[in-house]
């Protein structure tokens, strides 16, 4: 059985099949499946797989589309796609790394036109973060197909929300295509405090916040957290036969350096380790399944070598040394689908073990290191780790913030 058949949609000028496109980004071997076996059974669509759905809402306007290379129908991606079938695109919008995923991250994107469709691509990362009124002055309705990850410090949904803001402001209605979330099934970690809101962090959400982008949507819209309360106008093409429990495997790497699906798993702890002096794997093939510094010698056997790779780490923390820790890139992450937390155990353990602590969390070392407050969202998180406080302590400082978002976000769930 394929895993993308060839779709033909009913629509009279609107009739096609998906093809095989060389744009749409090879993935190693084994790296990420498009979906699971058990979830093909269930038959999970996403949004953009059901064009009958919203190609009438199309037809007739122009388009502008913030999408990036997960914003893919089968094979081929959603802006060749439906150019393919008449759709009139007439701006693209890219998020962090840019509309076609080949930026490293942080690094600021340029608008440009894109060379194989010839369409007028403006970045929304860096300065120009939310789209003028001039941006939108020629588009009719607006489109947002990124595959998020279920992470605050994942700056997509910051895009979503500027993207809302713009379209509120200017009239525009956006249309939602949903995907689901790979970390969809558990919500955990401290929530934001408003003090540390910065480009990682927005709003008062914990670090895994178990929405869809469809359901953070409608989180921005009621809990009135766009500037002035407006309302963005949206319309939703909710993700078909899912729901948050699902295992979900991405067809397409979210970022660069989340290109296996037990990296996508450990991001929400590993990514609190861009605060530290450890690296996290950045500068090698394995980001984000790995942890070490050179000063951790002698204490693991494991070691790896961040090196300079362009389109995911150019210049690495830890660049050309030898890094010493925890080789993560087999372990179990049905412990995380069983836990349903993050690990804050491989944090303690590693500070424990690092000779010179002033280091740890020193950011002035080296300028690849993020701030942790504005990472785990509290100042307190830190400050637990120094004082040696246990998981359970730790844990329980979270409350009762967690357990308050966790009411607030019932509210908003298109899926169970």
């Amino acid at each position: 059985m394929k895993l993308f058949p060839k779709l033909i949609y009913p629509l009279g000028l609107f009739m096609f099949a998906v093809q095989a496109c060389d744009a749409s980004p090879k993935l190693p071997k084994n790296a990420l499946k498009s979906v699971r076996a058990d979830s093909v059974k269930q038959e999970i669509l996403t949004g953009a797989a059901q064009t009958e759905k919203y190609l009438p809402l199309l037809q007739g306007k122009r388009v502008g589309m913030v999408v990036n290379p997960t914003s893919v129908i089968g094979q081929l991606t959603a802006v060749d796609s439906l150019i393919k079938v008449g759709v009139n695109i007439v701006k693209i919008f890219g998020p962090e790394h840019g509309f076609r995923g080949d930026a490293s991250a942080g690094i600021t994107v340029n608008d440009a036109v894109d060379e194989k469709t010839g369409i007028k691509a403006i970045s929304l990362y860096g300065k120009h973060n939310i789209p003028s009124t001039e941006d939108l002055a020629d588009i009719d309705i607006m489109v947002f197909d990124i595959q998020d990850v279920g992470v605050r410090f994942y700056t997509y949904i910051n895009t979503l929300q500027h993207v809302m803001q713009a379209c509120a402001e200017n009239n525009k209605e956006l249309l939602i295509l949903d995907r689901p979330n790979p970390n969809g099934f558990y919500v955990d970690g401290p929530v934001l405090d408003p003090a540390l809101v910065s480009g990682i962090g927005l709003k008062p959400i914990p670090i895994v916040h178990g929405l869809t982008v469809g359901e953070y949507a409608q989180m921005l819209n009621g809990e009135g957290w766009l500037n002035n309360k407006v309302k963005c106008k949206i319309n939703i093409i909710k993700v078909a036969n899912y729901n948050h429990d699902m295992p979900y495997e991405l067809p397409v790497k979210p970022s660069p350096n989340l290109n296996t699906q037990q990296s996508i798993l450990l991001y929400p702890t590993l990514c609190l380790f861009e605060g530290t002096y450890l690296s996290q794997g950045r500068g090698t093939m394995f980001p984000f399944s790995v942890l070490g510094a050179p000063a951790l010698k002698g204490k693991y056997k494991f070691s790896f070598t961040p090196k300079s790779i362009k389109g995911m780490a150019e210049t690495p923390l830890h660049q050309d040394q030898e890094c010493f820790g925890l080789d993560l890139r087999n372990y179990d992450i049905a412990n995380i689908r069983k836990d349903k937390t993050l690990n804050i155990k491989w944090m303690i353990e590693l500070y424990k073990a690092y000779p010179n602590k002033a280091d740890f969390f020193n950011m002035k070392l080296s300028k690849q290191m993020g701030n942790i407050d504005k990472l785990a969202g509290v100042s307190t998180l830190k400050e637990q780790i120094i004082a040696g406080k246990s998981e359970k302590e730790i844990r329980a400082s979270w409350e009762p913030g967690l357990s308050r978002y966790k009411e607030i976000r019932k509210k908003y769930l298109l899926y169970p």
